[in-house]
């Protein structure tokens, strides 16, 4: 009895101690489960945390975007009034061009409809000026410079290169040739440097014994300068110098060889 009661208490307390061991083990289970969950909240919550700073950001860019394709369609607005202003003014001014080319054919219409005068045949009378059909000529040289040149005074230069180009068609050899050619380049100008130098060459080529030559070439000269080529601008004014010496531009061109350095 005794030995069955001692193989009943070892029993029981080895009964005990497995179910201690098995209750740790559950503990160490949970406490595992706890921290493996805790460590998966935290990653979840990190993820949260990372989802929201990239919509965040992307909220942030889409903003400005909306931004950006707010002010690009006011520039775009903007550009386009600005446009639409520049092609008014351009309609303007090709009205107004126009409208003087008209006048100044009308002038010279005017002028060749005016009453032929009576053709005096006696003797030592002054001889009357004849167009080639030897009729009593239109306008005269010296009428068709003189409205060009009013045109470019009032700066109308479209109106006066007409003008001037119309002369020289009609009086290519007459002694104001040169002037009414480099006229046309004045009036480029401010316009278009390349028309202008263009024809301040033309105008050394076709009159190089004209005093408007060393005034053209002195002129390519500062347009060789303002497009910041030295070396022709030194070139053109050397040429001033050494063709024509006695000019007043030559004095000039000294002056800017000075500047520019030999």
């Amino acid at each position: 009895m005794k030995h069955g009661g001692r193989f009943t208490l070892v029993l029981g307390l080895t009964a005990g101690c497995a179910l201690k061991g098995d209750v740790r083990r559950v503990e160490l289970q949970v406490q595992a489960l706890r921290v493996e969950r805790a460590r998966a909240d935290s990653q979840h919550v990190a993820t949260v945390d990372s989802v929201r700073a990239l919509l965040a950001v992307v909220q942030d860019r889409l903003v400005a975007q909306q931004a950006y394709l707010i002010q690009l369609r006011g520039d775009v607005k903007t550009d386009l009034l600005a446009v639409q202003q520049q092609l008014v003014t351009v309609q303007e001014l090709t009205g107004q061009s126009q409208q003087r080319l008209t006048e100044l054919r009308g002038r010279l219409e005017d002028q060749a409809r005016q009453p032929v005068p009576t053709i005096d045949t006696s003797v030592g009378a002054p001889a009357v000026p004849v167009g080639r059909s030897g009729n009593p000529a239109g306008p005269g040289p010296e009428q068709t410079y003189d409205l060009a040149y009013q045109q470019y005074r009032a700066s109308r230069y479209a109106t006066a290169r007409l003008g001037f180009r119309e002369f020289l068609r009609l009086f290519p050899t007459h002694q104001r040739a040169p002037d009414a050619l480099y006229f046309i380049g004045e009036s480029f100008g401010g316009e278009n440097a390349d028309s202008a130098a263009a024809v301040y060459q033309q105008v050394v080529k076709t009159y190089p014994t004209s005093p408007r030559a060393p005034s053209a070439l002195y002129k390519l000269g500062l347009l060789a300068e303002q497009r910041g080529d030295k070396a022709a601008a030194r070139q053109h004014y050397s040429r001033v110098i050494g063709s024509y010496s006695r000019s007043p531009e030559a004095n000039l061109a000294r002056d800017k060889l000075q500047r520019l350095g030999r």
